[in-house]
């Protein structure tokens, strides 16, 4: 009887070392994952970064860079939009701070449709 309970206690105690080390095995593979990631991300935006150096003169990527203080996801997808629009031959460049201002307020509807109502 004893021996069978020392079986039992050895099974149960394989059986939870190996859900451990799975555990642990996952784990890893999601940290990898997520490293893997974060390194294309950081490629992608620096990719962009390049290209908006070539596209934009100085006045524009500043100004870019005080949206992006302030709505970052806004600002990121007026970045890929631009490189989008280069690449395909659409826009002129260098890009000037007039033209990134005509294409934020033709990209930008709520402030197009404000108005204000004195009461």
């Amino acid at each position: 009887m004893a021996a069978s309970q020392d079986d039992e206690l050895a099974a149960i105690r394989a059986q939870r070392l190996q859900a451990m080390q799975d555990q642990l095995a996952n784990q890893a593979q999601a940290q990898l994952d997520a490293e893997v990631h974060a390194q294309q991300q950081a490629s992608h935006a620096a990719n962009i970064d390049g290209l908006l150096r070539k596209f934009l003169t100085p006045e524009a990527r500043s100004r870019l860079a005080r949206i992006g203080m302030v709505e970052p996801s806004r600002a990121q997808s007026i970045k890929e939009n631009i490189v989008n629009l280069c690449q395909s031959g659409d826009l002129s460049f260098p890009v000037s701070d007039a033209s990134l201002k005509t294409m934020l307020t033709n990209q930008s509807k709520s402030r197009s449709n404000a108005s204000i109502r004195r009461i």
